[in-house]
């Protein structure tokens, strides 16, 4: 899902910071050698502390209430594929969030980066 997010915003992101808890998999070398050639860096939550995953765990939440336990998924293959689709055709672009303001996350982050953008610029001009 990194690889997948880093391709769809054009490559490298040097400074996107990645935020999961401390499972194996985030923990691991090779996960860490693939963030570090992704320009990602890394942050993971304290030990036993659910609060500094909360977004994450709000996002499981609100998949399952919203999508997955309203669908029968024939296989575990379909239920991938589906719930993709729905993350990346409904969630990202449609879905408005109040801690974005109202605007879907894809709306939410362009306008992030182009501010981000315009500040860095000012910043080299002066």
């Amino acid at each position: 899902s990194l690889q997948m997010a880093t391709a769809t915003r054009g490559g490298r992101r040097d400074g996107t910071i990645f935020h999961s808890d401390r499972g194996s998999e985030y923990t691991s070398e090779a996960y860490s050698t693939l963030c570090n050639r992704l320009g990602v860096v890394q942050s993971m939550g304290r030990v036993g502390s659910a609060l500094d995953n909360a977004a994450a765990e709000s996002f499981n939440s609100l998949i399952k209430v919203e999508y997955i336990h309203r669908h029968r998924f024939a296989t575990r293959t379909e239920a991938r594929l589906k719930i993709a689709t729905w993350i990346t055709g409904f969630y990202n672009p449609r879905r408005r969030h109040s801690a974005a303001g109202g605007m879907p996350p894809e709306e939410f982050e362009r306008i992030i980066t182009e501010a981000r953008k315009k500040s860095d610029q000012r910043c080299q001009a002066a």
